[in-house]
């Protein structure tokens, strides 16, 4: 039976001098077939950095009445369902078509089956723009199953029990996106934007198990002799008081029980992220970056605890965790294991650091302003909108170079 860390993915690549140090020694004959199409992340944090930097303007442009927005559906479903399957979906295919490769030690799709994939996605992301509603569903529908089928088989013919979680996660994601428009063709009646506030609470319980894995393996990695230990019962307890609140949120109307799970979830998260002790990475951007996005998870549930009982509204809750946490993450993930898997220094550079503090400038735009000076929360989705498209334009100006070409060891991927 095969065994895998479940931190393999990205600790293998943890060494900061990166696979540059052994490019020397690992010169190997030309690989075959384009760059783009050799791995997973390649195509996909391409194509969700991309969208992120034109969804986002397009969507304030449209606000403000410079632009028309898609006709297909409401204006607000659409920028809530593209953010979430556009964007965020697309990265955590990314990730986990990548990593899949590692945990299990067998070949993720790749060639013209990984391009077929990316294309799927990026038809569903051009026929929302205009298509008939229907071509629209079948071309965004059609994606998640595919990538969860792909990936549940890796892990049981690996043996990799582990991570098949992972593979149920995105079923469910799947279902949600399904309840989505069924809900807008009016097949269910139901309110189409619980169904993205469904997908929301499943990607962020990707982030809560996938965070728990890998920032203490990286802090740990980077401070020598520092070991992280968190409390058996402690990490426990927060993935469960966090599906439990998430859960009674998307199912349940506003009550006193999800906003108490809210609560008891951003103390635990809080709690879990004192015992990966951030202070000590401050010299490390690439690392303080995941950091810092985590603690918006405490801070996003903390205002949706808050909006159970009217006392702010809950899209402010909802953007902590979609824009601070999801996007502060995606960010750092992007970043980071796109270096390792180019075989460059983990290291990040000035442009990847402004980029991480754009996405920070957006989050605390978009979320916190409106709290402090309601009166300017219009300006302020100004500002967290051009942050935010400059973040994601510094990333495709260091990285789309490097996602189509090979990796500077030689090596495959």
């Amino acid at each position: 039976m095969k065994k895998s860390l479940p931190t393999q993915f990205l600790v293998a690549t943890d060494d900061p001098r990166g696979g540059a140090a052994t490019a020397a020694a690992s010169a190997q004959f030309p690989l075959p077939g384009w760059p783009l199409f050799r791995l997973g992340f390649r195509p996909f944090y391409l194509g969700a950095a991309a969208f992120a930097l034109f969804a986002v303007p397009y969507w304030i442009a449209g606000l403000q009445g410079l632009v028309a927005l898609p006709s297909t559906m409401p204006p607000l479903l659409w920028h809530a369902h593209e953010m979430l399957y556009g964007f965020a979906v697309a990265v955590i295919v990314g990730f986990l078509l990548t990593a899949g490769k590692a945990w299990t030690g067998l070949a993720t799709p790749r060639g013209v089956t990984l391009a077929v994939m990316a294309g799927l996605w990026l038809a569903a992301r051009l026929a929302a723009l205009g298509a008939p509603y229907a071509i629209y569903a079948v071309l965004d529908v059609a994606l998640l199953p595919w990538v969860a089928f792909v990936l549940i088989r890796l892990l049981v013919k690996a043996g990799n029990r582990r991570n098949l979680p992972l593979g149920a996660i995105l079923m469910l994601l799947a279902t949600a996106n399904v309840t989505f428009h069924a809900a807008v063709l009016g097949w269910l009646n139901i309110d189409a934007l619980r169904a993205v506030h469904a997908g929301l609470a499943l990607v962020v319980m990707i982030e809560c198990v996938i965070a728990g894995r890998v920032i203490p393996a990286f802090t740990m990695s980077a401070l020598p002799g520092r070991q992280l230990k968190v409390p058996a019962w402690l990490e426990r307890g927060t993935l469960a008081a966090t599906a439990l609140a998430l859960a009674s949120w998307v199912l349940l109307p506003a009550n006193p029980v999800t906003a108490a799970g809210f609560a008891l979830a951003a103390l635990l998260h809080a709690a879990r992220l004192w015992h990966w002790q951030p202070w000590r990475t401050r010299a490390r951007p690439i690392l303080w970056v995941l950091h810092a996005a985590y603690a918006w998870l405490p801070v996003g549930f903390a205002l949706l605890a808050a909006a159970q009982g009217g006392e702010v509204a809950a899209s402010i809750g909802i953007h902590a965790l979609a824009v601070g946490a999801t996007g502060g993450l995606i960010i750092g993930m992007v970043t980071r294991t796109a270096r390792g898997h180019t075989g460059r220094l983990l290291q990040a550079s000035r442009l990847e650091v402004a980029a991480y503090g754009l996405v920070a400038v957006a989050a605390i735009a978009r979320v916190l302003l409106p709290l402090v000076v309601p009166a300017h929360a219009a300006d302020g989705l100004v500002v967290a909108a051009a942050a935010w498209a400059a973040a994601f334009a510094l990333y495709l100006w260091t990285f789309a170079p490097w996602l189509l070409r090979s990796r500077l060891d030689g090596k495959d991927g």
